[in-house]
């Protein structure tokens, strides 16, 4: 009879635990981290907020959770260092691998539909950005020199250079209007891209990525542009 009553009384303390659980999971780990606080964070409401945290000694697997509605980007932080990784958070499980070297930079993470869009993104545009600080240098030197044909003509070669991302991002945006990404990019890199331009990436999305927190944001910002 005892060994019921304990059965059960396990049981609900298993199931009551779990029930604390959000329905996105991160399991984590840092290589080279063993003690620290951990923090996992969003924006809400134009603030940072920590939504969970672990206390780690000894070890550097752990496990993060929250509630989420809707896919948006999350933030790994470690307590004492400024030191942040940021992914595409959404429903299920997450996995990230990390190093505390190299913590927030090209970590290792699966489970995120749009975190694998995002990384394939950010490969493009860091060719993109490495072009543009090589130009950024040429011009120095060239204004170093005196040589005003050269700025002019570097000049040219940068604002080239953003207009190729502007079009890459605002393509990728239509091409994967499937997916929360698409108004999140067009968020945060191309906010201030042609209203036309802008129009045809709102149209291209699918009517659940319309409802999403990132596609609603997007529609509200293109509505108050035009009222501009």
């Amino acid at each position: 009879m005892k060994q019921i009553v304990g059965f059960i009384v396990l049981s609900f303390l298993f199931f009551s635990c779990n029930s604390e659980k959000g329905n996105m999971i991160v399991d984590a780990k840092i290589k080279g981290l063993q003690k620290g606080m951990v923090y996992l964070e969003k924006v809400k409401d134009t603030i940072l907020v920590k939504v969970d945290s672990v206390q780690l000694d000894g070890v550097n697997t752990f496990t993060l959770s929250d509630n989420i509605t809707s896919p948006q980007i999350y933030f790994l932080s470690i307590s004492g260092t400024d030191k942040i990784l940021q992914f595409f958070g959404e429903k299920g499980k997450i996995s990230i691998i990390s190093d505390l070297k190299t913590f927030g930079y090209h970590p290792n993470i699966k489970g995120s539909k749009n975190q694998e869009l995002l990384d394939i993104y950010r490969e493009t545009d860091r060719k993109f950005t490495n072009l543009k600080l090589d130009l950024i240098k040429a011009k120095f030197d060239a204004k170093k020199a005196k040589d005003t044909v050269a700025v002019k003509k570097i000049e040219q070669k940068i604002t080239n250079i953003q207009r190729r991302k502007y079009l890459y991002t605002a393509n990728f945006a239509v091409n994967h209007a499937d997916y929360e990404i698409s108004p999140y990019l067009t968020l945060s890199e191309i906010y201030d891209v042609n209203p036309k331009l802008l129009d045809t990436i709102i149209k291209s999305l699918s009517s659940d990525v319309k409802k999403s927190m990132y596609g609603k944001k997007l529609i509200t910002y293109f509505k108050k542009q035009k009222e501009k």
